[in-house]
């Protein structure tokens, strides 16, 4: 492609034309004022030519319209009239100073209703008369032929600043096919034609809505449907594609994809509806990722509701430095809490998420506590001096492996650290408690699920028994956070491999971390008490096709080993338990799962947790939980040897 910087006859036509635009953006009152001053006065002359047949120098119709005499001087007259009101009424609304885009339909809009009024205006009193300056009908003739001639050249106005400009920085632009031509495709086409270099050129759309097939917007037409991509590529001659669909599901854009790259194509993307908040923008664009095929479920919330719980309250959120937690503080920071409080055992965790939301990080700030949910008298002081209103609850343990070997540990944060945190929270008066729990909950078949289980019991309890509202929110795999499987897959790509997948058939339920905090956020607004909310997060996805995708992504050549399924891991996770009903009476998206709840007296057997035998406690309190209730697990927990041994 020719470089648009040169110095060519096109180049020459284009300085001529910024030229002229200039000028003309200079001058913009007094030309729109001359152009609809020449409208009116060309547009009655033609009415009453139209109207009658000979002309004639008489101020007013002195004979009967049947001789078909024109009156020349009335109808310059009239038109001057015309021209002069619809000047001081235009000068009034500031039709002509760019309170409107030049051709928007805000802007047309105002034209005719000025045109419909200066025709009144000018036609009640000429009708009314008993000497005719021109004949009756010939105002409403006139007064929509001045608009025409008063919109033309505005429109003409907008086609021309519309093309794209010369490039001034002798940059090649590269040319793109936009993939849909719906509100995000015109809005990407509109930022990429107003960026002074010119870095994209968009040339066709594609989109597979038949109605679509002769739409051209800003003189990008479309050419065909996403099938039709590799003919439209050569047709054009482009060899990029920007997907620009921000809330496509996974599976379609993984399609639209596969079907780019069959055909040889670079393929761009636009994120998700969750990440463009301040619009479309030609620089939101970006390389598609693995996420991008997992987890575009977008969960649609009500900010209203959420504002109101959220908005001049003290929220404190214990984890405050982990994946789920930063992005919870980040999120929540936008809702105007009169007091964020961000709760974490790591030092540096918590310096990076308040540089991350502020700017700058303050750790002498009362707002950022160092402290270890394990420490129950250290959590009820910080309980004490700040009297949170909302808690949400992100500090756990979570990696399957590790927990499997560690048991214990599972216990004394997951477990015995919850219920510190629901004691003080309980004792604090906290009016809404958001305990943060995983689908590995939902028939737990290891610690971590079997820990996460018995902390949604314990939430549940306190629900009857502290006056606020206590619920958890249930989710899976959350991408992009630290020991996640993409990052995992990551770094032996760029190691240069081998990628390990435990088994060719295992799959999990995947999420952003975006989606997954406003799950949380939304279940502070719309959870009830004792619930375990549950987002509707599509099919699961193989892990196998992850990896393979990640490798072709990187372009190497890298072998996947099957390592077998270790000790605590499931085949396929589940989102509810055997015993539990997917009911979803307020969000479609959203499940709301009663819980049954692990009273306070038997809890306290798993105090001091060893080991050797809490796997197998946590196990049986799980199983008491959905066989015998609440009530039934004590009993059966108390004959069980290893409780047996640790009374003695």
């Amino acid at each position: 492609m020719a470089d648009c910087g040169g110095t060519g006859p096109g180049d020459e036509g284009g300085k001529v034309r910024a030229i002229l635009i200039r000028n003309l953006r200079v001058h913009r009152l007094v030309v729109l004022a001359l152009i609809d001053s020449a409208a009116w006065i060309a547009a009655l002359f033609l009415a009453v030519g139209l109207r009658l047949s000979t002309w004639s120098e008489q101020p007013v119709l002195l004979l009967r319209e049947s001789q078909g005499a024109v009156p020349f001087f009335g109808v310059l007259a009239i038109g001057v009239a015309a021209s002069i009101l619809h000047v001081a009424l235009a000068w009034t609304l500031k039709l002509h100073h760019g309170r409107s885009a030049l051709g928007s339909f805000e802007e047309l809009f105002g034209l005719a209703s000025v045109v419909m009024v200066v025709g009144v205006v000018v036609g009640l009193p000429n009708a009314l008369s008993p000497q005719l300056y021109v004949p009756r009908t010939s105002t409403i003739i006139g007064a929509c032929i001045a608009l025409i001639l008063c919109a033309w050249p505005r429109g003409l106005w907008r086609a021309i600043v519309t093309q794209a400009r010369p490039n001034r920085f002798g940059v090649v632009s590269t040319p793109v096919i936009i993939v849909g031509a719906g509100a995000a495709g015109r809005e990407l086409v509109g930022s990429m034609q107003r960026d002074p270099r010119q870095n994209w050129d968009p040339v066709a759309f594609v989109d597979d809505n038949p109605r679509m097939k002769h739409f051209r917007f800003r003189g990008v037409p479309v050419l065909g449907t996403t099938k039709e991509l590799a003919r439209v590529a050569t047709k054009t001659s482009s060899e990029t594609v920007v997907i620009a669909m921000p809330s496509v599901r996974s599976k379609v854009l993984g399609r639209i994809y596969q079907i780019a790259r069959d055909a040889e194509l670079r393929v761009k993307v636009l994120p998700g509806l969750n990440d463009l908040f301040d619009g479309v923008s030609h620089t939101d664009i970006r390389d598609v990722e693995p996420s991008d095929f997992l987890g575009r479920n977008q969960v649609s919330i009500d900010v209203e509701s959420i504002a109101d719980h959220l908005e001049g309250r003290r929220v404190l959120v214990t984890g405050a430095g982990g994946s789920i937690g930063s992005e919870l503080c980040r999120q929540i920071a936008r809702f105007a809490p009169e007091r964020l409080v961000m709760l974490d055992r790591d030092e540096s965790a918590l310096h990076a998420v308040q540089l991350s939301i502020y700017g700058r990080a303050d750790l002498e700030s009362p707002d950022a506590v160092l402290a270890d949910i394990r420490d129950a008298g250290r959590i009820r002081e910080v309980f004490e001096s700040i009297h949170p209103d909302v808690v949400f609850h992100a500090a756990a343990l979570k990696h399957v492996n590790m927990l499997e070997r560690h048991p214990a540990e599972a216990v004394k944060t997951n477990v015995l650290g919850t219920l510190n945190v629901l004691e003080a929270s309980a004792e604090s008066g906290v009016m809404r408690f958001v305990n943060i729990s995983t689908d590995k909950a939902a028939d737990p078949k290891n610690v971590l699920g079997m820990s996460k289980r018995i902390a949604e019991g314990l939430t549940a309890d306190f629900s009857t028994l502290a006056t606020g509202t206590y619920l958890s929110v249930r989710f899976g795999n959350v991408l992009g956070t630290r020991g996640s499987v993409l990052t995992t897959f990551t770094t032996q790509i760029e190691n240069g491999g081998p990628v390990t997948v435990t088994d060719s058939e295992v799959s999990r339920f995947f999420m952003t971390v975006t989606e997954a905090v406003q799950l949380v956020i939304q279940a502070a607004a719309i959870g009830r008490d004792g619930e375990a909310l549950v987002l509707d997060m599509g099919e699961p996805v193989r892990i196998l096709d992850v990896a393979r995708q990640m490798i072709e992504q990187s372009g190497q050549r890298i072998d996947v080993i099957i390592t077998g399924l270790k000790p605590g891991e499931k085949l396929h996770e589940t989102l509810f338990g055997l015993d539990e009903v997917d009911d979803r009476p307020i969000h479609p998206l959203v499940s709301h799962v009663p819980v049954p709840r692990t009273d306070i007296p038997a809890r306290r057997l798993l105090d001091d947790p060893q080991d050797d035998d809490v796997a197998q406690a946590l196990n049986q309190m799980c199983l008491a939980m959905t066989s015998e209730g609440s009530d039934g697990w004590w009993v059966a927990l108390q004959q069980d040897e290893i409780a047996t041994s640790r009374d003695n």
